[in-house]
C-alpha cells in the first residue's frame, strides 16, 4: 500500500473541514450548459451518447437566460463561469450571440471543445462575444487521437484549434483521456503540446460509463494507472507546463502531488448543470437520480438552495467497499458520476487501483532484483 505522509495527513484533515464548510455555504460559481446534443463525431467514450442528430433539440438561449436570471440574485456573476458543453458547442450557429448574452449579463464564459469546427473567422466572433475561456481535448499522437475521437480528422483539427487558441489572452488548457492506446505516448503529448505554446493540462482517466463501458482499451491496467500518477509528479516537478489529474477520486499518497487541490467532488456545492432538456444537475455526467428540477417547471434559484441534499450529505456513499475504508472521511464516496445508481455502492476505487499498481511493481521490482 502506498502510505501517506504525516504532513499529508494534517493537509486533509485542514481540507475535510473546508470540504463541510463549502458543502454548507454551497455558493454556486461554475454552471455548465449542456446546450446541445448534436455532435459532429462519435467519441468511443462519450458519457452522453451524442449523436450527429439528436432527438433532444438545442434549447433555445431565450430558455436558458430565463433560468439564469433567476439566480443571478444569489451569485456574483463575475466570480461565476459559464461553461457551454454537449455534445459540441460550436455546432451551435448562434454561440456568438449566447457568448454576449452572458457577457453583458457580467458572466464570464467558455466552451469545451474537439475543434473541429473552430475557424479564424469563428474565433474571431467569440472573442468579440466576450469568450473569456476555452478548453480543446488533444487525446493522443495522430493514430491515437483519431482512434478516441473515431474520426480521421480530429488529430489535424485539435491541432489547429490549439494553435489559433493558444495565441488568445484568455484561461485556456488542453485535456488528455489516458487509455492504453496514447498511454506509452504521454511524454510525447507533453512535448508537442509545448511546442503549440500549450501552458496548462489536465489528464483524466476514463470512467466505464456510456459508451467507454464497451471497450476495455480505454481503461488504464493497475500497473498503468500508479505510473500515470507518478509521471504526472514528475513533470510537476520539471514545471515546463502546468499538468493537473481531473477532479475524479481520492488518490491517498499523491493527494497534493498531482493537481492543486485535494480532492473535492464540487458537484452541486459549487457546481451545477442545466442540461439540454432543462434538467437541473451538477456535474452534466450526473443524470437520473441525480436530477434536482427542471428550468421549465421549477425555479432554479430554489432548487440550487433547497435541494441536492445527495449532494451536499454524502454519508450515504458509506456502503460497499466505502463502508470500512479508513480513508473515507477523505473521501466521501469518491467522485458521484462512479456510484451505481441503484445499488449507491462505487463503481470503481481509484485508490484501490492505485494500491493494486503499486503492489504489481514492487513484485515486478523484486523479480529483477532477483
Amino acid at each position: 500500500m502506498h502510505q501517506i505522509s504525516l504532513k499529508q495527513k494534517l493537509a486533509l484533515e485542514i481540507f475535510r473541514k473546508y470540504r463541510k464548510t463549502e458543502a454548507r455555504l454551497h455558493n454556486l460559481n461554475y454552471l455548465f450548459w449542456e446546450c446541445t446534443l448534436r455532435c459532429n463525431i462519435s467519441c468511443l467514450h462519450c458519457g452522453s451518447d451524442c449523436k450527429h442528430e439528436a432527438s433532444t433539440p438545442d434549447m433555445p438561449l431565450n430558455h436558458f437566460l430565463q433560468a439564469l436570471d433567476n439566480i443571478t440574485p444569489i451569485v456574483e456573476p463575475n466570480k461565476t463561469n459559464i461553461v457551454l458543453t454537449g455534445g459540441e458547442p460550436l455546432l451551435r450557429s448562434d454561440l456568438e450571440e449566447c457568448g454576449k448574452a452572458f457577457y453583458e449579463r457580467g458572466f464570464p464564459w467558455g466552451f469545451v471543445s474537439n475543434g473541429i469546427a473552430l475557424t479564424p473567422k469563428r474565433l474571431e466572433g467569440l472573442m468579440k462575444s466576450g469568450l473569456r475561456a476555452a478548453t480543446i481535448s488533444f487525446d493522443g499522437m495522430e493514430q491515437s487521437h483519431n482512434w478516441f475521437r473515431n474520426t480521421p480528422i480530429g488529430y489535424k483539427k485539435a491541432k489547429e484549434a490549439i494553435h489559433m487558441i493558444a495565441q488568445q489572452d484568455i484561461d485556456f488548457d488542453t485535456v488528455t483521456c489516458a487509455n492504453q492506446r496514447n498511454f506509452g505516448e504521454l511524454h510525447q503529448i507533453k512535448n508537442e503540446l509545448l511546442r503549440m505554446g500549450v501552458k496548462r493540462w489536465r489528464i483524466f482517466t476514463i470512467t466505464p460509463i456510456g459508451r467507454a463501458k464497451q471497450n476495455p482499451e480505454l481503461q488504464l491496467n493497475a500497473l498503468q494507472f500508479k505510473q500515470l500518477f507518478d509521471f504526472i509528479e514528475n513533470v510537476r516537478k520539471q514545471g515546463d507546463i502546468s499538468l493537473n489529474y481531473g477532479c475524479e477520486g481520492y488518490l491517498g499518497a499523491y493527494e497534493g502531488k498531482v493537481r492543486d487541490n485535494m480532492f473535492f467532488c464540487r458537484a452541486g456545492i459549487r457546481i451545477g448543470s442545466v442540461l439540454a432538456d432543462g434538467s437541473i444537475s451538477a456535474c452534466p455526467n450526473l443524470r437520473s437520480n441525480y436530477i434536482q428540477g427542471n428550468i421549465y417547471r421549477d425555479s432554479f434559484r430554489d432548487v440550487w438552495e433547497n435541494r441536492y441534499r445527495n449532494m451536499r450529505n454524502r454519508s450515504w456513499t458509506e456502503t460497499g467497499i466505502c463502508a470500512n475504508c479508513k480513508s473515507y472521511k477523505y473521501c466521501e464516496g469518491s467522485g458521484l458520476h462512479l456510484h451505481n445508481e441503484d445499488s449507491n455502492e462505487v463503481l470503481f476505487c481509484h485508490l484501490n487501483k492505485i494500491n493494486q499498481g503499486a503492489c504489481i511493481e514492487k513484485l515486478l521490482n523484486s523479480s529483477n532484483t532477483n
